[in-house]
């Protein structure tokens, strides 16, 4: 213990100092003098007196600074009984010290863990326990910083527990997991000390006995509030979560249950606990979480401690044994020697008074020492009857509340019944009030009809007068729609025709480049496939030569054949890369690259006599597969269609395509029905008249599409011949996916424009949108009158139709620009321009912020075009990677399809072939071919 009284020193020594360091220092004298007396190596239990001081220190000081700083002084790894006294101390400080115990525990949680493992690893019988203790403070401290709510006495309201557990139940089951394992530790606490006292043959009466026994009060009164938390968690589980689900808890629970309920029967067994603790007892079986009425059936485990006696400084043992001679026996001697000889002379009656007043005095004291026992036995018997009759109470209570709970809800019933037939009658009542209400309503309208037609002739009057003044506006704007029309329809005239020409135009350039790629394919995919058998011949060669030394005819014939085939695959493979995409070029080129230099390596070794032995002709392989690889990549894709699949694609195309119009038209007459309803005056006119104009569109794009499928169907019959309509599709199948693509830019224009319109009726969309919808179904009919026209007969009845209808679509459309035109003039507030009250200086700052405004849009403007320009560009060039309708040579099949293959045509959009402007290998990104047919 000598190095516990260092620690003060240097603990002072670190304080500055004040006027308060007197009693800092008493304190801290009283604290070591206190936790030396708790904590020692005498096997006797800890004192109370001492570990109240040590309690009531850390609430002096709102923590437990000073007690870590004695305890990490104190030689724990040399005594188990000094471990084991520690803990018993730690855990009386975690329960009744200050609530910032806690934390300031959590700090040294390493060093009670070290202290357990150590203790754990001896074979000491106080080891052992203090190996199970520290691991119960550690779950004890984690378990109450993780929740707060808890303070480490573990003593809260249900209410406080309800709000802890939460709502979610996730978190409630987490919470009841944690509980389990909290008790866990306390049991096993409570059977290692209870094995040790069995195997020891020990009474609750010794010293080494109660210094086992003192921690269980603790662990008793953890318990208790454990079980009760427990048992109100797993009625709450029960109440949500099916009782399969929680099979595992209920097992878990039941064996806790019967070891608390033995380890409190044993505890109330002993003489020990009967004077410190007043242990509750248990029911003989578990709650029935299965049944949710139990729960008023559970009663809360109550632990009362007793007012503690005063206890003295150095109390004697309780058992004393003793081998001395007894303390009274001189006594004794005397009074022989007395009885014998005689008392001394003159003091034989003084004596005798005097003993017998001696006498007397011991009586009375005796007799208020027994009094005072009997009082005490009388005060703990009223104590305990008390505490009967409020269990009783309490059970006659839980009892009461039962039956009332019973006779209330039998009560609720019937209430329920009566709200029940009230709600009928009140809802029998609800319709006769809603009768006379709807009564009271139809008498409310006819006045108030009355009441607006009153109004509405003022306002006709009013309004008549108004559009008296307004029909010679409205005039001039008819004039001006006319003269819109007619200039947007020489436009729209002006743009398909050019539309036209730049297609027809484009088609033949794409056409020959198509046509050149798959020439310039074909060729290279049968070189590579050559050159390849060739490396077959060169590795059978070069085999032969290695094995004669003598005959190498055959190496130099198969060496010679593969030099022309691998030059001539090179040649190829780079022209073809001039014709295909960048990337797939990019790739062609590096394999055309490795293969010649692969090949110029292969030569070197075959030229040196050395090195023949390590050549190895299948190196140039790998590189050959890659050409062959990449050959089949880029062809067309459009080869690849199965017929029948096209067939029915085109069928599919033009009836979505005829849904998407008829959908159309049914939108807008639902809007114009709304229009009708939700607006008045100028903006009905205007909703009404674009509407109309856009139905009218509709109806004319219907007619085209309908048409055209009428000439489409004629073609296919004239030119099929004996051929079925599939195989007539695959055999034309570029001008069957430009036919497909031309009717889903149709359909998807016509949704657009009734997207548009609805926008523009309910004031969230811009009137341009709606021009441009317009513009662009010109241009998707123009294409799809194209399609048609290219396989058509030039006398045929259904193609003069056709163009018929794709003229009234162009003038359709042209209305529906006018219409919005003039609808936009005329809903939109013009202000008129007053600058008459502004001075010289404000009109010239308007003057300048009004240039800049106009240069800024200029240049908006500017870019805008730029950017349309480059994204019509784009769009063309992808409109004609997917194949735009043209004349397949007559006589000249499709190519098969791919056995196997179960592609959808390749209607999705693929870039454009760009050729490229050299047409030779660069001598510094390669081998030149002429290079190695030379060698």
């Amino acid at each position: 213990m000598n190095s516990i009284k260092n620690v003060p020193a240097r603990v002072l020594s670190r304080r500055p100092g004040h006027s308060l360091e007197a009693e800092r220092e008493q304190f801290d004298k009283t604290q070591a003098i206190s936790i030396s007396k708790a904590i020692n190596t005498q096997e006797a239990p800890v004192k109370e007196k001492h570990a109240r001081r040590i309690i009531l220190g850390t609430h002096h000081e709102k923590g437990a600074f000073t007690f870590w700083s004695y305890a990490i002084g104190l030689p724990l790894p040399s005594s188990s009984i000094l471990s084991w006294k520690f803990c018993h101390v730690l855990h009386k400080v975690l329960r009744d010290g200050h609530p910032n115990v806690l934390h300031d525990c959590q700090r040294y949680r390493s060093n009670i863990r070290e202290i357990g493992e150590l203790w754990g690893h001896l074979h000491d019988r106080y080891g052992q326990l203090v190996n199970v203790y520290t691991k119960l403070l550690l779950t004890k401290i984690s378990f109450h910083l993780k929740h707060p709510q808890f303070p480490a006495g573990l003593e809260v309201s249900d209410e406080v527990l309800e709000k802890a557990a939460g709502t979610d139940i996730n978190d409630i089951f987490q919470l009841t997991v944690e509980m389990f394992d909290y008790m866990d530790c306390e049991l096993k606490l409570s059977e290692s000390v209870f094995r040790q006292l069995n195997t020891a043959i020990a009474v609750s009466q010794m010293s080494s006995g109660q210094c086992r026994l003192a921690p269980l009060i603790q662990v008793i009164q953890d318990c208790s509030h454990l079980y009760h938390y427990t048992v109100k968690l797993m009625f709450r589980l029960h109440s949500c979560l099916p009782a399969d689900t929680l099979q595992g808890h209920r097992d878990r629970f039941h064996e806790q249950f019967h070891s608390l309920r033995n380890f409190f029967r044993r505890a109330s067994d002993m003489l020990y606990f009967k004077r410190l603790i007043q242990i509750p007892r248990l029911p003989e079986g578990p709650p029935n979480f299965l049944r949710a009425s139990a729960l008023a059936e559970h009663i809360k485990p109550v632990v009362v401690i007793p007012e503690e006696a005063p206890e003295d400084e150095e109390p004697e043992n309780l058992i004393e044994i003793s081998t001395g001679p007894p303390a009274g026996e001189p006594a004794v001697v005397a009074d022989l020697f007395d009885q014998t000889f005689g008392p001394p002379n003159g003091s034989m009656k003084d004596d005798r008074d005097l003993q017998i007043e001696t006498l007397k005095r011991e009586v009375e004291t005796l007799r208020a020492e027994l009094e005072k026992i009997k009082l005490e036995a009388q005060r703990y018997i009223s104590q305990l009857k008390g505490q009967v009759n409020t269990l009783e109470a309490e059970l006659e209570e839980q009892r009461k509340q039962k039956q009332k709970a019973l006779v209330d809800n039998e009560q609720l019933r019937h209430e329920l019944a009566q709200l029940r037939a009230a709600q009928l009658e009140g809802q029998r009542n609800q319709g006769l009030r809603e009768e006379a209400e709807k009564k009271a309503s139809v008498t409310e309208a006819r006045y108030t009809k009355l009441k607006e037609q009153h109004s509405k002739l003022i306002a006709t009057h009013a309004e008549l007068l108004r559009k008296n003044a307004d029909t010679a506006k409205q005039l001039t704007a008819k004039q001006q729609n006319q003269e819109e029309v007619a200039r947007v329809k020489e436009q729209l005239a002006f743009q398909m025709e050019q539309v036209k020409r730049e297609s027809e135009m484009k088609l033949e350039e794409q056409s020959d480049q198509l046509e050149k790629l798959r020439r310039e394919l074909d060729y290279l995919v049968s070189r590579a496939q050559a050159a390849l058998d060739a490396v077959s011949a060169l590795e059978t060669g070069h085999t032969q030569y290695l094995a004669s030394r003598s005959d190498a005819s055959a190496l130099v014939a198969a060496l010679t054949q593969f030099s022309h085939l691998a030059a001539d695959t090179i040649i190829n493979g780079s022209a073809t890369s001039h014709l295909a995409p960048t990337d797939p070029a990019d790739r062609l080129t590096d394999a055309c690259r490795e293969c010649g230099a692969r090949a110029l390596e292969l030569m070197g070794q075959l030229q040196d006599r050395q090195a023949v032995q390590q050549a190895q002709p299948d190196c140039v392989r790998g590189p050959l597969q890659g050409i062959l690889q990449l050959g089949q990549e880029l062809k067309p894709k459009s080869l690849d269609v199965r017929q029948e699949e096209l067939g029915a694609l085109v069928d599919k195309e033009m009836a979505a395509t005829s849904s998407a119009i008829e959908e159309a038209v049914r939108r807008i007459e639902d809007m114009m029905n709304q229009a009708r309803h939700a607006s008045s005056g100028v903006k009905l006119e205007v909703n009404e008249r674009i509407l109309n104009s856009c139905t009218d569109l509709m109806k004319a794009i219907r007619l085209l599409v309908t048409t055209s499928t009428s000439l489409q169907k004629e073609i296919v019959e004239s030119g099929r011949g004996a051929a079925t309509q599939q195989e007539f599709y695959a055999k034309n199948s570029r001008w069957t996916e430009g036919l497909i693509s031309a009717s889903k830019a149709v359909g998807w224009g016509a949704t657009q424009l009734v997207e548009s319109a609805d926008k523009v009726v309910l004031h969230t969309g811009k009137y341009e949108e709606l021009i441009v919808c317009s513009h662009e179904i010109a241009a998707s009919t123009a294409q799809l009158v194209a399609a048609s026209k290219v396989k058509a007969n030039k006398d045929s009845r259904h193609l003069s139709r056709l163009q018929e209808c794709s003229r009234t679509v162009n003038v359709m459309a042209a209305n529906v620009v006018a219409s919005t035109k003039s609808g936009q003039e005329q809903i939109e507030d013009r202000d008129t321009m007053d600058f008459s009250g502004m001075s010289l200086i404000k009109l010239k700052k308007q003057e300048m912020e009004t240039q800049v405004r106009v240069l800024e849009l200029e240049k908006t403007l500017e870019a805008e075009r730029v950017r349309l320009g480059e994204l019509r560009k784009q769009h063309y060039a992808l409109a004609v990677g997917v194949g735009t309708p043209g004349e397949e040579e007559p006589g000249q099949p499709s190519p098969a399809p791919h056995s196997g293959s179960s592609r959808k045509p390749p209607l999705a959009q693929k870039p454009s072939v760009v050729p490229r402007q050299d047409h030779q290998l660069d001598k510094k990104d390669g081998v030149c071919p002429t290079q190695l047919m030379n060698s």
